[in-house]
């Protein structure tokens, strides 16, 4: 899931950083690639007071940093579904369930809630974001098809696979995004 383009993808410099990276041809996607371990990424904006942001560059970051604040949720819903395995089985079926119940759903539902609520307004940012919230509300519709897949006591295997094929449906959106953002923090400048 894409709650930081930042971490996901490498460190994103001041457009001071490089002041031909905007005259620089640019691609649609880097040559990052996306990681589950975020940690070993890490954010390097430089001090603004060497330099002041255009107004697309402000709302950038401002976007960002919206994006950052939405993290916590996709974490604690990641974390939860890790503990229970990557096979959902008829011994871990109940606690699939409560864990789809009581922490991924809910994080989830607040992630895409509150991203609908981002209301980037440069065009270009604006379908960019589209996608973010388009993959993470699909991912959110494979959880609960994941729930109802475990509610009962044998597992559904038929609409589990309709579960796993949202998330990677949302996924796939998400990635695109993540690809779109580099590509436009590159026009604006931005150096990774």
């Amino acid at each position: 899931m894409f709650t930081s383009f930042i971490m996901l993808g490498g460190v994103l410099l001041s457009p001071a950083a490089s002041a031909n990276a905007a005259n620089e041809p640019t691609s649609t996607y880097s040559d990052q690639s996306y990681s589950d371990d975020a940690e070993h990424f890490s954010e390097e904006l430089m001090d603004e007071t060497e330099y002041e942001l255009t107004a697309d560059q402000k709302e950038f970051e401002q976007y960002l940093e919206k994006v950052f604040a939405l993290e916590s949720y996709e974490t604690k819903a990641m974390d939860a579904l890790e503990s229970v395995g990557s096979q959902v089985t008829s011994a871990n079926r109940k606690s699939m369930y409560l864990k789809l119940t009581n922490t991924v759903i809910p994080n989830y539902t607040k992630l895409v809630s509150k991203a609908k609520q981002i209301k980037p307004i440069h065009p270009e940012l604006k379908k960019i974001h589209a996608y973010f919230v388009k993959g993470s509300y699909l991912q959110l519709e494979g959880y609960l098809l994941y729930k109802q897949a475990v509610s009962k006591n044998k597992v559904n295997y038929t609409i589990l696979k309709q579960g796993s094929a949202k998330v990677k449906a949302g996924g796939d959106l998400i990635n695109q995004c993540e690809q779109y953002l580099y590509a436009y923090a590159r026009n604006l400048g931005y150096d990774f």
